[in-house]
């Protein structure tokens, strides 16, 4: 008799020990790091190889883990079940389970996950493959399972919204608490994400800030214009500012320029010659597209225009980048160009800055959705042509029109608010329509 009771005692050890090593592989297998997992399989390491291809489908592995450790956990009751009501009679149901209820969650949940989790990756490694045997021999009866699971409750996949929620989700956990470089990495790939929700129409240069060039203009005024001006590329049209015929490249003219000086005679340089072929896109174009079709043609500048065809602006490679990972200034870049701070603590800028570059520099954050310029938000919001002086508050913002030309808006006082963020005409003056 005590040798018996003795051998189930054995037995019902070793199945816990079984409990707890499909409880802790379940843990481990799923909290391990993917990004972990991933260099160290490119690093040779066959174990961290085999944690990517069991990861790779988990609803296999995890079927096969849950088997095998309700098996142990059924057979390890049953046992001690069997050895209770030997030794107590039928009061031994009860024993029996108080014991099996105490010794699986203590021993075989609790522990070994509790420390699974706290060491995840190594131990992952370490029993990738014996987890890869058990998967291989039930992987069967899992699969068959799935099926069923299938077929009674049905399978929807996560849709793209969702795994990009989650993909967020994560790259602000990244964040959290992380220094000013952790910060700063995680407002990039959080960048990266928004590329396809944002069009280029608004970001771009709107058409009255572009630099452009009339083909008809004598060489020498086009050449000293270019020569002065801070952009590298410039729009070339003819008879109208709606007719863009090319692109002049600063160094496609220097290179025509010594051309021309090596001949002696400027007159004979013809702007449209070395100019490249203008390069449209539409406005509704997004920026993960159009950055994709930046690489594919080789290109770093792009002309926009709306449905009708009527050019509206130029959008470039840099524009999409800064988009990305802030502001890329160079030697001839000002911080924002129309944008100066006052001594009263406003800034004076113009109308035809976009909305998205004013909340990056002053960290404000005003609604683009409806309109990419400042202008165009205090046309919206005012639902009127403002008069000059007359002053709005909206987005817990004040703003004073300071300067207007017909109907175009091109001088505001902006200053943050702390009233409440409703339209508010602050400074009535007569209101003119168009």
């Amino acid at each position: 008799m005590l040798d018996t009771l003795l051998e189930l005692g054995a037995a019902i050890l070793l199945l816990i020990f079984l409990s707890a090593f499909f409880s802790s592989a379940e843990t481990a297998l799923t909290a391990a790091s993917d990004a972990r997992m991933r260099q160290l399989a490119r690093k040779g390491s066959r174990r961290a190889a085999t944690v990517e291809k069991l990861r790779k489908d988990k609803e296999t592995l995890i079927g096969a883990i849950l088997i095998g450790n309700n098996a142990v956990n059924v057979f390890a009751s049953a046992v001690a079940t069997s050895a209770a009501l030997a030794i107590f009679g039928d009061s031994g149901l009860v024993y029996a389970t108080l014991f099996m209820t105490i010794l699986l969650v203590i021993f075989a949940e609790v522990l070994p996950k509790t420390y699974a989790f706290n060491h995840a990756d190594r131990f992952a490694l370490r029993i990738a493959q014996p987890i890869r045997l058990v998967v291989f021999i039930l992987s069967p009866l899992a699969l068959t399972v799935r099926w069923l699971a299938k077929i009674i409750i049905g399978h929807t996949p996560a849709s793209e919204d969702e795994r990009d929620e989650e993909l967020r989700g994560m790259i602000e956990l990244h964040g959290e608490g992380a220094d000013a470089e952790g910060e700063e990495t995680t407002a990039m790939l959080s960048s990266v994400l928004d590329l396809g929700d944002v069009k280029v129409d608004e970001i771009m240069t709107h058409r009255a800030s572009v630099s452009m060039i009339n083909a008809d203009d004598d060489p020498e005024d086009i050449v000293r214009f270019v020569l002065t001006s801070p952009h590298t590329r410039h729009p070339i049209y003819k008879d109208s500012t709606e007719n863009i015929i090319g692109v002049l490249h600063v160094k496609s003219l220097l290179l025509a320029l010594q051309k021309a000086s090596e001949e002696n005679n400027l007159a004979t340089l013809d702007i449209t010659d070395v100019a490249q072929d203008p390069y449209f896109i539409p406005e509704t174009t997004d920026l993960f597209e159009q950055l994709q079709a930046f690489r594919a043609r080789r290109e770093h500048f792009a002309l926009v225009i709306d449905e009708y065809g009527a050019f509206q602006g130029i959008v470039t490679l840099e524009d999409i980048l800064e988009e990305i990972v802030g502001d890329i200034d160079d030697e001839t870049d000002v911080a924002l160009a129309g944008c100066v701070p006052q001594a009263d603590g406003t800034w004076l800028v113009d109308g035809t800055i976009t909305i998205r570059d004013l909340n990056r520099t002053l960290n404000w954050d005003l609604p683009d959705e409806k309109a990419s310029t400042i202008a165009g938000l205090v046309l919206i919001e005012s639902r009127t042509i403002p008069s000059v002086g007359q002053e709005f508050r909206f987005h817990n913002t004040r703003f004073t029109i300071m300067e207007r030309e017909g109907v175009q808006i091109t001088k505001i006082k902006i200053a943050g608010d702390s009233g409440k963020s409703e339209m508010a005409v602050l400074n009535p003056a007569s209101q003119e329509t168009a």
